[in-house]
C-alpha cells in the first residue's frame, strides 16, 4: 500500500512534533502493513533526520514542495500508471501555515475525495487509519489505539452536503449499529432531521433524537459544531463532501477542517463515503 506524505514545518520540526508521534504510535502497524510512504522533500529530510522509518516500512524522497512535490503527490492520487498511484494521502497540517492552503494542498485532498481515498489530516486519524487497516488485514486489535475507538465516551459529528445525504444515509442505515455506539451524535439541520428520521423508522425510542441538530451549514451550523471540536466536546466528524459544487459557506466548510486540524491529536476527521463504509466495517470487526 502507498501512501502520498507530507507534513508542514510546525509538524516535523522536532522529535517531539505530531508526524514523530504518529510514527512511534504506530511503528508496529506500519512495519506490519508494509506500507510505502512517499514524502515530500522537507518531510523525508525530517524523517531521516530523527531516525527513519522502521520495520518493513519504506520511504520515497519527492521534491520539496516548492519544487513540485505536492504536486506530484496530487497527481499520483489520481494515476500515473501502475508504478505511480497512491493509495491515499496523510497530510498533516497546522492550520496556521499559508501553504495548507495552496493550491496544490487543497487539490489534494479535493482528489482523494473523488477518488474515494483517504486524506488524513491529523495524527488521531493517521493512528485511526492504520488500526483499520489493520483490522482488515486479519490482525490482532492494538491496545494503543483502544482509546480511539471508545466510542462510548465520544461524540460523532455526521455532516453531508446536499448532493451527498443519500450517501451519508444509506451509510447510516448500513452502520447503524456502530454509529448507535457513540455517546453522542451531532448534525447540522437537514441532514440532522433525516438521521433521526432513519433511526426513528428502525425503531430508536421516538421521543429522543438519535441526533442532536445544529443550525443547516448555511447558517452557521459547520462553525457550531467547529466549536465542539475546539472545546473536546466532539471527537471524531465524518463529513461527505461533494467537491463538484462551489459553496457561499465555504469559509465555514473550511472553519470546521482548522478547527479538526487544530486539536490533531485528539479529532478524527473522515470525508469520503469509501473511506468511511471501510473504517464502520474494521470498527466493527474490532469490537468482535
Amino acid at each position: 500500500m502507498r501512501l502520498g506524505l507530507a507534513a508542514n514545518r510546525l509538524h516535523h520540526q522536532d522529535s517531539s512534533a505530531a508526524l514523530f508521534r504518529w510514527l512511534r504510535a504506530c511503528a508496529g502497524g506500519i512495519g506490519e502493513l508494509q506500507l510505502s510512504l512517499h514524502a515530500v522533500g522537507r518531510t523525508f529530510d525530517a524523517i531521516v533526520r530523527h531516525g527513519g522509518v522502521h520495520g518493513d516500512a519504506t520511504i520515497m524522497r519527492y521534491p520539496n514542495g516548492r519544487e513540485g512535490g505536492l504536486m506530484k503527490l496530487v497527481a499520483e492520487v489520481v494515476g500515473m500508471g501502475a508504478e505511480r498511484t497512491l493509495d491515499g494521502a496523510i497530510y498533516l497540517i497546522d492550520p496556521v501555515d499559508p501553504s495548507s492552503i495552496f493550491p496544490e494542498a487543497i487539490a489534494l485532498k479535493r482528489q482523494c475525495v473523488i477518488h474515494g481515498k483517504p486524506f488524513i489530516s491529523t495524527v488521531a486519524s493517521a493512528r485511526d487509519w492504520v488500526e483499520m487497516e489493520r483490522m482488515h488485514a486479519g490482525l490482532p486489535a492494538d491496545p494503543g489505539a483502544d482509546a480511539l475507538h471508545a466510542f462510548e465516551r465520544q461524540t460523532l459529528a455526521l455532516i453531508a452536503h446536499d448532493a451527498m445525504k443519500p450517501a451519508m444515509l444509506a451509510f447510516a442505515d448500513e452502520h447503524f449499529d456502530v454509529l448507535s455506539r457513540f455517546a453522542a451524535r451531532v448534525a447540522t439541520g437537514t441532514t440532522g432531521q433525516r438521521l433521526n428520521e432513519l433511526a426513528w423508522s428502525r425503531g430508536w425510542p421516538a421521543d429522543t433524537p438519535w441526533a442532536t441538530r445544529y443550525q443547516s451549514g448555511p447558517m452557521g451550523g459547520d462553525a457550531q459544531i467547529a466549536d465542539l471540536v475546539l472545546e473536546g466536546r466532539c471527537q471524531r466528524a465524518i463529513f461527505f463532501e461533494d467537491p463538484h459544487v462551489a459553496r457561499q459557506h465555504e469559509a465555514d466548510i473550511q472553519l470546521l477542517e482548522r478547527a479538526v486540524t487544530t486539536v490533531t491529536d485528539q479529532a478524527v476527521c473522515m470525508t469520503a463515503p469509501r473511506v468511511a463504509a471501510r473504517w464502520a466495517t474494521a470498527a466493527a470487526r474490532r469490537a468482535r
